[in-house]
This record gives structure tokens, sequence and C-alpha cells, in this order.
């Protein structure tokens, strides 16, 4: 009797031992290594994300199967990765965390198993999942076995788009294949001098085109959250960057068969006399479309998205009458709000994300075209804004624009018209719906007159205030219905809050199709 307690006390303190040396990942040293470089450990990230006491973790026993280079002889519990689930804010994620501590987090046959395990779990729950990589890449010494690991993974990634949210943070080097699973991946954070992203490292580089480069330089993120547009968040260290992942999570839903998160929301007077006189006298003079976009949601919600990419198009969430919404504005202040090849990405991907997702879409129009010149030609801008125009065309989600000032030529079509699907179409007074600026008209269709005149200046000036009168407003558009009406701009709030609440139960089914052929 007394030998059987002995031996069953002393599984449960071999049970106990192997927990302990599973907290300590790669080792003390390894893990004081970690925060030297000022990065947490993936324990701590789980930690500072998860809910007190919600993680429960997954395969923490999981040891790799490698036998050549001596491997057997390193073995770690987890394998380099811990993954698990847990609650956000109270709302069900799972998560995996890469371990540098152990083979700087380099992936390997079991280290993979773990992240598609975990991956499965979470199609099955319908909850999201949410990727914190901190990986040197393939674990070389396993070749071939490795890279497998990582298709496996982008298998899974490609399986789950649409179906569930997938949040990828870099919070140290992601190099060579590990990179396209972030890419597949809904958003991408990094933290400043902490984290990379490249296929081909510096070194490479160096050999290849003789260019000399530092990693912050080739894929720092900055260069991903402004130049690249790969990252669509960027912070300045770990802890923000974890909370800005809870942040996105309070605006999407767990899947893709469930309505947004709506917050108890109680009416009050919703006239905004701020909105009266954010648009300029002058129609070529700028201003900031986040003034109306903060002057019409509920007080302190945007969260933007893309900040520093493609400026001249504004994306992000933000709460409506306590309704989460997507919103999508040309911004007046940079390259006068014209749709160029990055804006239409940022926005495309912003509005199929919305739509996978059940996120309504509010869109502020203020764009005289798009942006002319050889460099967005040849650089293909018409595959690039036709994948905008795909984006809100293919969208079932309740869809609202209001136009401010101007919406000219093509870009009128594109930024949600009615013609395209929009649901509803609100103008300000200040609207000009044309398919130009008046100048430009004028030019063409009074080219003769003018060109007679003896004052060719006045006769300009003449006929150009005349194009204006008829065309530069919203009551032609109006007349046609594709403006369902003209409001005050104080007035913006409550229509949307009423049009949003109105179009809640939208049902919408495109054509019967494998899937569609987006300009890619």
């Amino acid at each position: 009797m007394v030998h059987l307690q002995t031996l069953i006390m002393s599984k449960r303190e071999q049970l106990l031992k192997l927990r302990e040396e599973a907290q300590l990942g790669g080792g003390a040293d390894r893990i004081a290594s970690q925060h030297k470089k000022g990065k947490l450990t993936a324990r701590e990230r789980v930690h500072f994300l998860m809910d007190e006491g919600s993680f429960e973790e997954v395969g923490s026993m999981v040891i790799h199967r490698s036998h050549d280079f001596g491997m057997e002889e390193q073995q770690f519990l987890g394998d380099g990765v811990i993954t698990g689930y847990g609650t956000v804010n109270g709302r069900l994620v799972y998560i995996f965390s890469q371990d540098f501590t152990v083979f700087g987090g380099s992936l390997s046959e079991t280290h993979a198993e773990k992240i598609c395990k975990i991956m499965d779990m979470a199609m099955k729950a319908g909850a999201p999942i949410i990727g914190l990589n901190d990986s040197g890449g393939a674990r070389i010494q396993e070749g071939v076995v490795s890279l497998g690991g990582y298709a496996d993974i982008f298998y899974r990634n490609t399986l789950a788009s649409g179906v569930i949210p997938q949040i990828s943070a870099i919070l140290g080097p992601c190099a060579g294949g590990a990179v396209y699973s972030p890419a597949i991946t809904d958003f991408i954070m990094m933290v400043e001098n902490t984290s990379y992203m490249f296929v081909t490292g510096p070194n490479v580089v160096k050999t290849v085109t003789h260019e000399e480069v530092t990693s912050e330089e080739l894929g720092g993120a900055s260069v991903h959250g402004s130049k690249s547009g790969v990252a669509q968040f960027t912070s300045p260290n770990e802890v923000a960057c974890i909370n800005q992942i809870k942040k996105l999570l309070s605006y999407v839903p767990e899947n893709c068969e469930v309505k947004t998160p709506h917050l108890h929301y109680q009416p009050t007077d919703e006239v905004r006399e701020v909105l009266k006189d954010i648009i300029p006298e002058n129609a070529n003079q700028p201003y900031d479309m986040r003034e109306v976009i903060n002057g019409v949601i509920d007080e302190g919600t945007w969260f933007e998205v893309h900040q520093n990419f493609a400026e001249n198009i504004v994306v992000g969430f933000a709460r409506l009458g306590g309704r989460s919404i997507g919103i999508v504005g040309n911004q007046p202040s940079q390259l006068a709000g014209c749709l160029d090849i990055h804006a239409s990405q940022k926005a495309a991907r912003f509005v199929r994300f919305c739509d996978c997702f059940n996120i309504p879409l509010l869109v502020f129009e203020d764009v005289p075209g798009f942006l002319p010149g050889t460099n967005q030609e040849w650089n293909a801008i018409i595959t690039n804004g036709a994948k905008l125009l795909y984006a809100f065309c293919e969208a079932t989600v309740p869809r609202i624009t209001v136009i401010t000032r101007k919406a000219y030529g093509g870009a009128y079509d594109v930024m949600n018209s009615k013609h395209i699907g929009a649901d509803l179409n609100y103008a300000w007074p200040s609207a000009e719906i044309a398919v130009m600026g008046a100048k430009g008209a004028a030019e063409i269709i009074f080219k003769k007159v003018i060109d007679n005149a003896n004052d060719k200046e006045a006769k300009m000036q003449e006929k150009t205030d005349e194009y204006a009168a008829l065309f530069a407003n919203p009551y032609r558009a109006a007349e046609r219905g594709f403006i369902d009406e003209v409001i005050l701009p104080e007035e913006t709030r409550a229509k949307l809050i009423k049009g949003f609440k109105m179009l809640e139960n939208k049902v919408a089914n495109l054509p019967r199709k494998k899937h569609g052929n987006i300009p890619l």
C-alpha cells in the first residue's frame, strides 16, 4: 500500500516537473536574452492577450521527431510553439505563439502539426485564430519535412479565409516561406524596431542585387506599414500591439455565420452641428475626411486600418448607434482624394473583409477621379481600380454612401454608387456629381466658342459657371433616383442610424458559381 502511494506521488511529481519544464521553453538564459532585445516571451504574450485564467494549452508535451545532426540530444517540450484556446473580452479565440527561445522559433514537423491542429479546432468551433509569429523560419535540420509543414499551414489559412477572422502579429523575424501564412490572413500587425518580414534577407539581397540594406530598411514595421502596405497596423511595442488585437476583435464577429457585435444604444438628439462647416466654400480646398467620420460615428470609436499606407483613402472600423460598421472614405487632404493603385488595393481588401464577416459598409465620397500619369497606367491602375469596383459590386452587406463633395467620372461609379448595388445613397448640398470638373468640361464642350472669343479668359469663366450651374450639384442625380435624398450635413448621423437599422435583415444572393475571378 505504501509502495502504491509512493508510485502515485512520483507520477504526480513527474507531471508537475514536466509542466514546469514546459513553462521554461528554451531556458532562463534564452528568456533573459529575449527580454534584453525588448521582446516578451511567447507565454508572456499569451498572458497579456487572454482574459485572466482563461487560457487552456493544447500540446504542451509535444517534442520533435528529428534524429539528424544530433537533434535527438536537443529536445524541448512544446517544440517551440504554444498553442491553445481561451477568451478575449469574454469571447472564444484560438491562438498559437511561437517561442524564439526554442531553436529560434523555427518550424519543425511537430511545430507545424500543433499549429494545424489548433487551426482545425478554430474552424470547427467557428472562432478567430490569432498567430503570434516570432520565428527564424524552417528548421533546416528537418529539410523538406519542415517545408511541408509550412504548406499544411498555408492550406488551412486558405480554407479558413472568409470563414473565421485570422489575425497575425509579427513579433520578431518572419522570413522566407514563413511570410506567406500571415500574408493570407486578414490582418498583419508589426512592432517597430523588433519585427521584420521579407522573402529574402539582406545577405541574399546583397549577393543578388548588390544592394546594402538592413533588416529594418528591407522589411521593418515602418516599411510594411507605409510603403508596401503588407502590414495593416504598426505599434511602438508588443503590449501596444496586443492591445490593438483586442480592439480589433471587438469590432468583428466570431465567424461568417453571425452578425457583428452590437452594443446597447440609447437614442438621443442625433443632430451634429459640427458637420455644417467642414466642407470649404472653395471646391479645390482640402479638408480632413476623418473630421466628417468622427462627426458622424459614436464618439471615440474610430479604429483606423492601414493608417500610413495609401493615405488618399481612409478605411477603418467604428460604431454607429452601437452597431459595428466598416468605413471607406476618400481623403481630400492627400492627392485631392484621387483613387490610385495603392488606394484601390487598400480599399478593396477592406471592403472584401467586411463583406466576408457581415460588417455593414459606410462610404464617404469626395473623389475627383483616378490619378493620371504614366506611372499609374504602366503599373496597371486599370486592373487595380477594377479590384475596388469588383469588391463593391460583389458585397452583399448593407451599403450606404454619402457624397460630401466631388463625385466625378468613373470614380463616382466605383465608390459604391447606386448603379453597383448600394442600398442608400445620400448627398450633401455641396455635392458635385458629373463626368468631370466644370472647367475641364467647359474646355471640351465650348472649345470653339472660347477660342473665337475676344476675351478668352472671361468666356472660359462664363462657360465654366454655366456648366457648374447645370451639373456641379446633386440634383440631376437625385432627379434620376441615383441619389435617394439630398440631406443637410448635420442630419447625416440620424439618417445613417435609421438606414442601417432598416437594412439589418437585408438578404442579397449572388448568382450561383464556384467563385468569381477578381482582377488580380
